[in-house]
């Protein structure tokens, strides 16, 4: 095997990234090494990136030079001598998260609450991050990365490298709706169905038995591609139109819906959020899951008397992740409807700047390292 590797490497904000060679990482006991094949795309990284200090200065970036990457997929390479379960060969989707392992929350299997929660490839949610950061510095914008063998997801053969890079945004979905408690016999209201985490949503709905799904949107022609993945169980509506809550009680015989996930994104108002809210029957759940940034002025008294649950919902498990692969693997969950652009490695810079014939959430942008 090759003794470097080329990675993409952002040295300072406002600058582009390079290709460096560098050497390849070697695998600690507990560690794999993956040799990168696909990784998905954050949409706008590039201004994200050079925005994230000013916007979230509590959630701080990598120290640089940075590879960034945040949803690798590939084979991997080798493992380190205290892996057990995990072997060369093997098609894999590589979790960014990263915890501290020993934790209550890490020992309890809840990840995503540890203090060192990391995204890596993108962002820490703890100040003292960078201690994670140098543990695995290595992001899916490179030909070879190391990852611990708890962040490994195993891929059948029916699963693409490009289809896996999109199992960051996903699971994240899927996260929510095992949140909500979504299954048979249910009514769903998906806030900002035709956005990537929406669309998500929709099929991981349609795959785990959910009934009915009420989609809102304000782009008319993906609304209606929306409601063509299952025209029998799928209702949209143009948001601004009339009130979600209200045609969602007008769609239920005054029940409600079981839950709502919202899937708006950050400029959305905290007013449609409210209003999506209120579309949910007595006890019924609201996962919050997109980003609205507005304050939510929440009518507590209302959420007292309708028993109403208010969650956020942030990532998913590596369990989580094997679900959806094995959904995929027996044909329960229907990746077909996900359109590939991809991207060599050396574009990467274009890949990130901000593409602008994305259509909703049907369209998947990934790099190929």
């Amino acid at each position: 095997m090759e003794r470097t590797m080329v990675a993409a490497r952002l040295h300072a904000l406002g600058t582009p990234m390079t290709l460096d060679t560098i050497p390849i990482p070697k695998p600690r006991p507990t560690d794999v090494l993956v040799r990168v094949k696909a990784c998905g795309i954050v949409p706008n990284m590039a201004n994200v990136i050079n925005n994230w200090p000013t916007w979230f200065p509590h959630q701080p970036l990598a120290k640089f030079p940075a590879i960034f990457g945040l949803d690798p997929a590939g084979v991997v390479e080798e493992v380190g001598e205290a892996v057990i379960s995990v072997k060369p060969g093997d098609r894999v989707y590589v979790s960014p998260l990263r915890s501290c392992g020993s934790c209550k929350a890490c020992r309890g299997g809840r990840r995503s609450e540890c203090r060192y929660y990391t995204l890596n490839g993108y962002f820490s949610t703890s100040r003292d991050g960078q201690r994670i950061f140098d543990l695995y510095p290595y992001g899916g914008f490179s030909e070879y990365m190391t990852a611990p063998e708890y962040a490994i997801v195993n891929l059948s053969d029916n699963i693409t490298f490009e289809q896996a890079g999109r199992f960051g945004y996903m699971g994240t979905s899927y996260g929510a709706l095992k949140h909500a408690g979504a299954g048979p016999g249910q009514v769903a209201i998906i806030d900002g169905v035709t956005g990537t985490l929406g669309v998500a949503a929709t099929v991981l709905c349609l795959a785990m038995g959910v009934s009915r799904i009420l989609g809102t949107g304000r782009d008319e022609r993906l609304l209606e591609r929306v409601k063509a993945l299952a025209p029998n169980r799928i209702e949209v509506m143009r948001l601004g139109e009339e009130s979600v809550g209200e045609w969602a009680k007008s769609l239920t015989g005054g029940e409600g819906a079981d839950f709502v996930v919202s899937a708006l994104g950050a400029k959305a108002p905290a007013a449609t959020m409210l209003d999506s809210m209120k579309g949910v029957r007595r006890g019924g759940k609201v996962v919050n899951v997109g980003g609205v940034a507005e304050d939510l002025p929440i009518d507590v008294k209302w959420l007292m008397d309708e028993q109403i649950h208010l969650i956020g919902s942030n990532w998913f498990t590596t369990e989580q992740g094997q679900e959806m692969a094995d959904m995929v693997k027996t044909g329960t969950l229907d990746l077909s409807y996900l359109e590939h652009r991809t991207f060599p490695l050396s574009r990467v810079n274009e890949a990130i700047s901000g593409l602008k014939d994305r259509d909703g959430g049907f369209s998947n942008y990934v790099v190929i390292p």
